[in-house]
């Protein structure tokens, strides 16, 4: 018996396809075909078919595939009435009700609270107080001790002391020249 099927060529990711006509028996890898009857390209949706061939090899006989069944009825050829027209697969979802969109809206639950000793409560409010005195509407100044404000700019750039011996040689050296 006669089987129109589909052979794959191509690379690996590329995939191209020859329809042609061979024994059932064989696969269609094994190489051994009666007649090359067309081509399908599914990257680009191209086919190509040679009908006259196709309409003689269905009078005759052969079974097609149900994938090239689908590609007969795309390219509007003539298929005899014993061809019965492969049913369109639907997926039964299992679990429905498991499905995130069918399932009810959670609230995030606040976190239970860990029980406090009395010792830290009472840290915890005496932070508070402070954090309250601290955010009171007039902006927290800076307090900088006196006696670094007063002090004149002259004096930070004064130059270093120089030791009383030190005076005398530099003393010397001058009145030499």
């Amino acid at each position: 018996m006669l089987a129109i099927r589909m052979q794959r060529t191509g690379r690996k990711g590329s995939a191209q396809f020859r329809v042609v006509v061979q024994d059932s028996r064989k696969t269609p890898t094994s190489g051994n075909i009666v007649a090359l009857v067309g081509s399908y390209d599914p990257h680009a949706k191209v086919t190509t078919l040679n009908k006259e061939k196709i309409s003689f090899y269905l009078k005759n006989g052969a079974q097609p595939s149900d994938r090239v069944i689908r590609i007969l009825q795309q390219e509007k050829v003539e298929l005899p009435g014993w061809i019965k027209m492969p049913t369109k697969k639907t997926a039964k979802i299992k679990n429905m009700d498991k499905l995130r969109k069918n399932r009810p809206v959670e609230e995030v639950a606040p976190e239970p609270e860990k029980e406090t000793a009395p010792e830290e409560i009472a840290e915890v409010k005496e932070s508070e107080e402070v954090q309250a005195e601290a955010s009171t509407d007039e902006p927290v100044k800076e307090e900088t001790p006196a006696a670094e404000t007063e002090a004149p700019v002259e004096e930070a750039i004064a130059e270093p002391e120089i030791s009383a011996e030190k005076e005398e040689v530099l003393e010397e050296k001058t009145e030499e020249e």
